[in-house]
């Protein structure tokens, strides 16, 4: 296994402080707000099906999965009786939901038309993210102290695993060079894996960075977005080194980053009730923009084909109500 030490020289790059933005010159506008009726806790991850208008909410601390229809702005379904739903992904092939669940650690499929249960594969500990590799239709989950588990969509069954050095967080996979980059904040490092052997193949370590939960990939061979809990920032690497090449300042507990690449932007949904809007351009990155949401909404998910951000908050009192937040992006 190739090991390579990022060294990270914050000093000479680019990181902008800025205040949170009003309303007159805010660079994402929230334009509705989609109540999520008898929701408690924790929510955790969303997907979406853009043909059918619809997004799917995982809510962790509710054990159930809501569906929201994007057009008549409510929800029109729920999935409950879960253990802990935190990853969830859909599958447009099969019009099929997959939910991983850290209670239980199993992944379990239903049918996205009626919600009916279509099979569970049993990982044993921890289920956490999904994603959806593009070109194989296989489903990757990370799980327990360690693992990608491997699962083929079409007879639900599990038929592989990648070993790690602890519990992967966010991860992304890039279908040219059939590898993955997976966060392993435990072991303070990105796991880049090869797809087709099925074994990490490098390991990029922050010596000066911890808590590295979201990533995202701008496009096949493009940078590499990692934003770390501590100290919180942004950092953008070069795929093929792991090289680190700018980085910003973020608002604190990320969970989710995504590029906006119509308007070469970043954003990045922070538990501390906030999401920070950083441009990228030849000069490097800034932050122009800080939007307040509520504390606790960390998860969120960006959509390029609706031109949307979606933001969950979770509930916050006895009167406050559960909610996915809309955000169009300006201009």
């Amino acid at each position: 296994m190739h090991a390579a030490t990022v060294a990270v020289a914050l000093a000479g790059m680019i990181g902008v402080a800025t205040g949170t933005c009003q309303a007159a010159d805010a660079p994402l506008a929230q334009v509705q707000t989609i109540p999520l009726e008898s929701v408690r806790g924790r929510i955790d991850h969303i997907a979406v099906d853009v043909a059918g208008d619809r997004l799917f909410v995982a809510e962790l601390g509710n054990d159930s999965v809501d569906v929201i229809d994007l057009e008549a702005g409510k929800a029109t379904g729920r999935i409950e009786n879960l253990k802990e739903p935190q990853g969830i992904a859909y599958l447009s092939d099969s019009d099929s939901i997959v939910v991983a669940n850290a209670g239980d650690g199993t992944v379990r499929f239903f049918r996205a038309a009626d919600l009916g249960p279509l099979g569970t594969v049993v990982l044993g500990d921890d289920a956490d993210n999904v994603r959806i590799d593009l070109v194989t239709g296989r489903v990757f989950v990370g799980y327990g102290n360690g693992g990608l588990a491997v699962i083929d969509e079409t007879t639900r069954s599990l038929v592989g695993e990648i070993k790690l050095a602890g519990h992967p967080e966010g991860f992304e996979i890039d279908p040219k060079p059939n590898r993955a980059f997976v966060n392993v904040p435990d072991g303070r490092q990105i796991a880049v894996v090869d797809l087709q052997s099925a074994k990490q193949v490098s390991t990029w370590k922050f010596a000066s960075l911890g808590g590295n939960f979201p990533l995202a990939l701008a496009d096949s061979g493009g940078p590499l977005a990692v934003v770390f809990r501590s100290p919180p920032k942004l950092v953008l690497l070069n795929p093929k080194t792991g090289s680190a090449e700018q980085s910003v300042d973020t608002c604190g507990d990320a969970d989710d980053v995504f590029f906006d690449g119509k308007r070469e932007r970043l954003y990045v949904s922070c538990g501390d009730g906030a999401i920070d809007v950083i441009e990228r351009d030849a000069n490097g990155l800034r932050t122009i923009g800080r939007v307040r949401t509520s504390a606790g909404a960390r998860t969120s998910l960006f959509v390029p084909e609706l031109d949307r951000l979606f933001v969950a908050a979770r509930a916050g009192g006895v009167e406050s109500q559960a909610a996915i937040l809309v955000f169009r992006p300006s201009p």
